[in-house]
C-alpha cells in the first residue's frame, strides 16, 4: 500500500503563533509605523481569485532567531508577526526566502499592539536567521477532487483535525513532495512555477485517458488539467508523475494504454511511480479493494514491459513499481542500477533495495526515513525540502535559499507539547532531526540483551531474511498488526501506538525493542499518541539500514523513549 496519499496529500496550514517572549539584542531604535501604513501593510486583499481557497492571509510569525544573527542584531523578536519585507507581504516561504536572500532588508513587523519597522543588514548570502511559523502563509489551496480511492476519505474518526484535510498545492508540491492532480492549476500559477523555476514539481497521473482521469478523480477538471504537465514540461520543469493503481479501474488494459501515453505524451518526465491502492476498513468505495495475486503479478509485468520499451526508445526506464508489489508478489527486487538514482525513493520506490544494501555493506550511500503519508501536516524543517530550484532561476547559485531559515510546526494539541514547554520556562519546543533518546549514560551503547524490531508486515518480510544474511540470526522481528487502519494497511509508516502497545504484550521486559521512526511525526503516532506513552520504553532508530546495524550492534547514539526531557532541543527563555 502507498504511504503516500493517493490522488494528492493531507494538508492544513499551521499559521500559529509561537510561544514565550524573548529579549533581542537591538542596534537601533525601532520605528513606529503610520496607522495609514499599517492599515495597508495589513489590508485583506479583496481580489477574487479564481478556484483558490485563500480568502485570508495570515502572516509569518517569528518563532525562532538565530542567536546574534542578522535578525536579532536589528531588534527582531520571538512572536513577531512579519507583515511586510522590502514593502512586499510574502505568500509563501518561498516567496519570504527571495526577500530574505535581500542585503537590506526593511521589515514592517506586529508586535503586540504595536506596528515597527526594522532595518536589517546583512552580507550578501548570509542567513537572516529567522524562523517562521508555516510554509504557506495564505491558505493552502485544498483539493476539490472527490476520488473514491483518497486514503483521508478512509480515515477512522477521532484524529486531530489536521489529518482530514487535503490539498491540491503546486507550493507543496515543490516543498514537501506532495503530489498534485493540477486540476487547480492556473496560467497564474505557471508564470510562476516558471519564472521562479520551482522544480521538481510531483503530479498525479492516475490515466492519460480524459474520460477515465475525470472519472476516478470524480472531476469534471481532471479530463483536462494535463494540459498544464505539459506545459510544464514544455518549459524545462523536472516533474515526476504517479500512478494508482485501482485494480478494475485503471489496471491491465488502461494501466497499458497509460504507460504508451505518457511515453508518446510525456516523454521527458523524470519518473512515473506505480503504486498499489491503498484499502483502509473505514473505506465505504464498494469498488475499492485489495489486488488480488494475479492483478500484482500483472502490474509488475506490464511495468517490466514498458521499462524495457522505454530503455529502447529514450534510453532510460521512467517507470517504477513500488516496492509493495514486488513484497506482495514474492519477487526480488530490482538491482540499485535499476532505480537509475532512485527519483521517488521518499515514494515508496526503492526503499527496501537502498536500505538493503546499506544494511549489508554493499552501499555507503545514506537514504534517509521517507516521508510517510501525513508527512507535510505538522510541518518541516527547510533543511530537509526536497526540491531545489532549477538552473536559471533567481537564485544564488551556490546555495539552497529555502534552507536559510527553518520552517519549523505551529503548535498541534497532539504535536509538539508547547504548552509544557512554556510552563516549563522553555521558549520554543525545537524537535530535532533525530530519533528521540535515554538520558546521558543510560544509551544502549555496549548492550548485548535480545533485541526485538518492531515493523509492518511488510517490512517483516523484507527484514527477517535481512537480519539473517547480516548476522543477527538471534534478532527477532515482530509484526505490528494494523488493527487502527485495517484494510491492506501493512506498511510501518502507518502502524499507530493502539497497535505498537499491543505488539509489546508479547515482548520481554528485558529485550531490547527498536521502533522505525518513519511511523513517528515529532514524536508522536497518527492516533496521537506520544512515543513516551507507550507501555515500555522503545529505542527509536532512524529508518536506514546504517541506523538499524549500528543498533543491533548496540553501537547506537539514539536514545530510549523513556526520558521524555531528551526528547527535545530546548530553548531558554531569557525571562
Amino acid at each position: 500500500m502507498e504511504v503516500k496519499c493517493s490522488c494528492c496529500d493531507a494538508a492544513v496550514a499551521c499559521n500559529a503563533p509561537g510561544t514565550g517572549d524573548r529579549d533581542a539584542v537591538r542596534l537601533g531604535p525601532a520605528k513606529p509605523v503610520s496607522s495609514e501604513t499599517a492599515a495597508a501593510g495589513l489590508k485583506r486583499d479583496s481580489a477574487p481569485r479564481s478556484r483558490r481557497d485563500v480568502s485570508d492571509r495570515s502572516a509569518p510569525v517569528v518563532v525562532g532567531l538565530t542567536p546574534f544573527g542578522a535578525a536579532e542584531k536589528a531588534g527582531v523578536q520571538v512572536g513577531d508577526v512579519i507583515v511586510s519585507m522590502n514593502g512586499r507581504v510574502p505568500r509563501d516561504v518561498i516567496e519570504y526566502s527571495l526577500l530574505a536572500d535581500s542585503t537590506l532588508i526593511d521589515l514592517h513587523v506586529r508586535r503586540a499592539s504595536m506596528d515597527l519597522e526594522l532595518r536589517v543588514e546583512k552580507d550578501d548570502g548570509e542567513p537572516l536567521g529567522i524562523e517562521v511559523s508555516s510554509a504557506v502563509f495564505d491558505r493552502v489551496m485544498t483539493c476539490d477532487n472527490h476520488c473514491e480511492f483518497c486514503f483521508i476519505y478512509q480515515l477512522p474518526k477521532g484524529m486531530r483535525r489536521s489529518l482530514y484535510l487535503k490539498d491540491d498545492d503546486y507550493r507543496l508540491s515543490f516543498l514537501y513532495g506532495n503530489f498534485t492532480t493540477l486540476t487547480r492549476f492556473t496560467e497564474m500559477d505557471l508564470e510562476r512555477v516558471v519564472d521562479e523555476r520551482l522544480s521538481p514539481l510531483y503530479v498525479s497521473i492516475h490515466a492519460v485517458d480524459p474520460k477515465l482521469r475525470a472519472r476516478m478523480l470524480r472531476n469534471p477538471r481532471g479530463a483536462t488539467s494535463l494540459r498544464w504537465l505539459r506545459a510544464l514540461l514544455d518549459n524545462g520543469i523536472e516533474v515526476h508523475g504517479q500512478v494508482v493503481v485501482c485494480p478494475g479501474v485503471n489496471d491491465g488494459g488502461y494501466l497499458d494504454d497509460t504507460l504508451a501515453g505518457v511515453l508518446d505524451e510525456y516523454p521527458d518526465l523524470a519518473s512515473v511511480a506505480v503504486v498499489p491502492l491503498g484499502v483502509s476498513r473505514y473505506s465505504r468505495e464498494s469498488a475499492m479493494r485489495e489486488h488480488t495475486m494475479g492483478e500484482i503479478h500483472g502490474v509488475l509485468d506490464i511495468v517490466d514491459r514498458y521499462q524495457e520499451l522505454f530503455l529502447s526508445t529514450i534510453h532510460r526506464r521512467m517507470v517504477f513499481a513500488s516496492d509493495e508489489y514486488y513484497v506482495m508478489a514474492g519477487r526480488d527486487l530490482p538491482t540499485a542500477e535499476a532505480y537509475e538514482g532512485f527519483p521517488q525513493h521518499e515514494n515508496g520506490i526503492g526503499i527496501a533495495r537502498a536500505f538493503r544494501d546499506v544494511f549489508l555493506g554493499d552501499s555507503h550511500e545514506e537514504w534517509g526515513t521517507t516521508s510517510g503519508f501525513f508527512s507535510w501536516v505538522d510541518g518541516a524543517p527547510a533543511a530537509g525540502y526536497r526540491a531545489i530550484r532549477s538552473p536559471g532561476g533567481p537564485a544564488p547559485a551556490q546555495r539552497n535559499p529555502y534552507s536559510v531559515d527553518r520552517v519549523v510546526p505551529a503548535s498541534d494539541p497532539a504535536g509538539v507539547p508547547e504548552r509544557a514547554a512554556h510552563e516549563a520556562g522553555v521558549e520554543r519546543v525545537e524537535m530535532l532531526n533525530q530519533p528521540v533518546g535515554l538520558a546521558a549514560g543510560q544509551g544502549p551503547r555496549g548492550r548485548k540483551g535480545p533485541v526485538v524490531v518492531l515493523t509492518g508486515a511488510y517490512g517483516a518480510r523484507l527484514l527477517r531474511p535481512l537480519l539473517i544474511a547480516g548476522g543477527f540470526e538471534r534478532a527477532r522481528v515482530v509484526v505490528v498488526e494494523n488493527e487502527f487502519f485495517g484494510g491492506n494497511t501493512r506498511v510501518a509508516g502507518l502502524m499507530v501506538a493502539s497497535d505498537v502497545a499491543r505488539a509489546l504484550q508479547d515482548v520481554s521486559a528485558q529485550d531490547r525493542v527498536l521502533l522505525p521512526d518513519v511511523c513517528l511525526s515529532g514524536g508522536h503516532f497518527l492516533d496521537g499518541v506520544a512515543v513516551t506513552d507507550l507501555p515500555r520504553a522503545v529505542e527509536v532508530v532512524k529508518t536506514d539500514g546504517h541506523a538499524l546495524r549500528r543498533a543491533l550492534l548496540g553501537e547506537s547514539d539514539y536514545q530510549s523513549s523513556s526520558s521524555a526531557s531528551a526528547r527535545f532541543n530546548l530553548v531558554r527563555s531569557s525571562g
